[in-house]
């Protein structure tokens, strides 16, 4: 979906960028598959914020997304493209034959009116779903399961894929964005193609107040806080150096690796993410 930019035509817009929506063929939301969710501001059932830079924000209803695609054989026709305000994505509405609707992530490429299914009988194309034994090597996919039956958890956003690379015995290895290379159960299922709305990275807030539509709120320095408030405040005057960078509870942070070196996970990693660059 391009980016267009505005014209200059006040401050708030003049580094302002918006998708064009091309890829939306449907306004409203189909209302059998919203949920109202309500907002907390960030805060516990105390009342207290556990969750700094949350609260206010634009109403929204939460579209319930199909992730485990376990309606096998049965063919459903994609009605529309829809935007989705809980995610980067845009999501499709399927009609099944039976009369059945469900919400999933729109892969790029696919249009209204084409035919989507899952299973293994369901061929290998965009929007199809399937076990990843039954999918070709080299193929990129997306939302794609970490435990047979659990749902699609890995490459959910937009524009974000991974790579089929090979398959031995009962895993495969699965190329993630971030370089990481792990291993994935063949019987897990993935949908074939990559994440639509890829040119999300490129869209620019331009101003302040249109993040907080988004439900952000501002963040403050941890130097400029009271030493009541984080480990890094206090001081004299403008001080701000002499405390190594941490976390509002003490975490130390910029280098110090949080993984644990015994974590159950680290047997299906075969490649580590590279590191950034210093």
């Amino acid at each position: 979906m391009p980016v267009r930019r505005m014209n200059p035509t006040s401050a708030g817009v003049r580094f302002r960028t918006l998708s064009t929506f091309e890829e939306v063929t449907r306004k409203g939301p189909e209302k059998s598959l919203v949920v109202a969710i309500g907002r907390k501001g960030g805060r516990n059932n105390n009342g207290r914020v556990t969750s700094p830079r949350r609260g206010g924000g634009h109403r929204k209803l939460y579209r319930v997304i199909d992730f485990r695609r376990n309606k096998d054989g049965i063919p459903a026709r994609v009605d529309g493209i829809e935007y989705d305000p809980n995610r980067s994505a845009n999501i499709a509405l399927l009609a099944y034959v039976d009369g059945e609707k469900r919400y999933i992530l729109a892969p790029r490429d696919l249009k209204p009116g084409q035919t989507v299914m899952s299973g293994d009988t369901a061929e290998v194309r965009v929007g199809n779903c399937l076990p990843l034994r039954l999918i070709p090597e080299g193929t990129l996919i997306h939302n794609i399961e970490l435990r047979p039956g659990k749902g699609g958890q890995i490459a959910r956003s937009a524009g974000t894929f991974a790579q089929l690379m090979a398959k031995e015995g009962s895993y495969a290895n699965i190329k993630l964005g971030s370089g990481e290379v792990r291993l994935v159960e063949v019987n897990c299922r993935a949908t074939v193609g990559t994440v639509g709305n890829t040119d999300h990275e490129n869209v620019s807030w331009g101003k302040a107040g249109r993040t907080r539509w988004l439900g952000r709120r501002p963040r403050s320095r941890a130097v400029a806080m009271n030493p009541v408030d984080h480990p890094m405040g206090g001081g004299e005057g403008r001080s701000s150096g002499g405390r190594h960078p941490c976390s509002p509870w003490g975490q130390p942070a910029k280098g110090f690796k949080t993984r644990k070196k015994k974590k159950p996970s680290d047997k299906y990693i075969l490649s580590r993410r590279k590191g950034r660059k210093k």
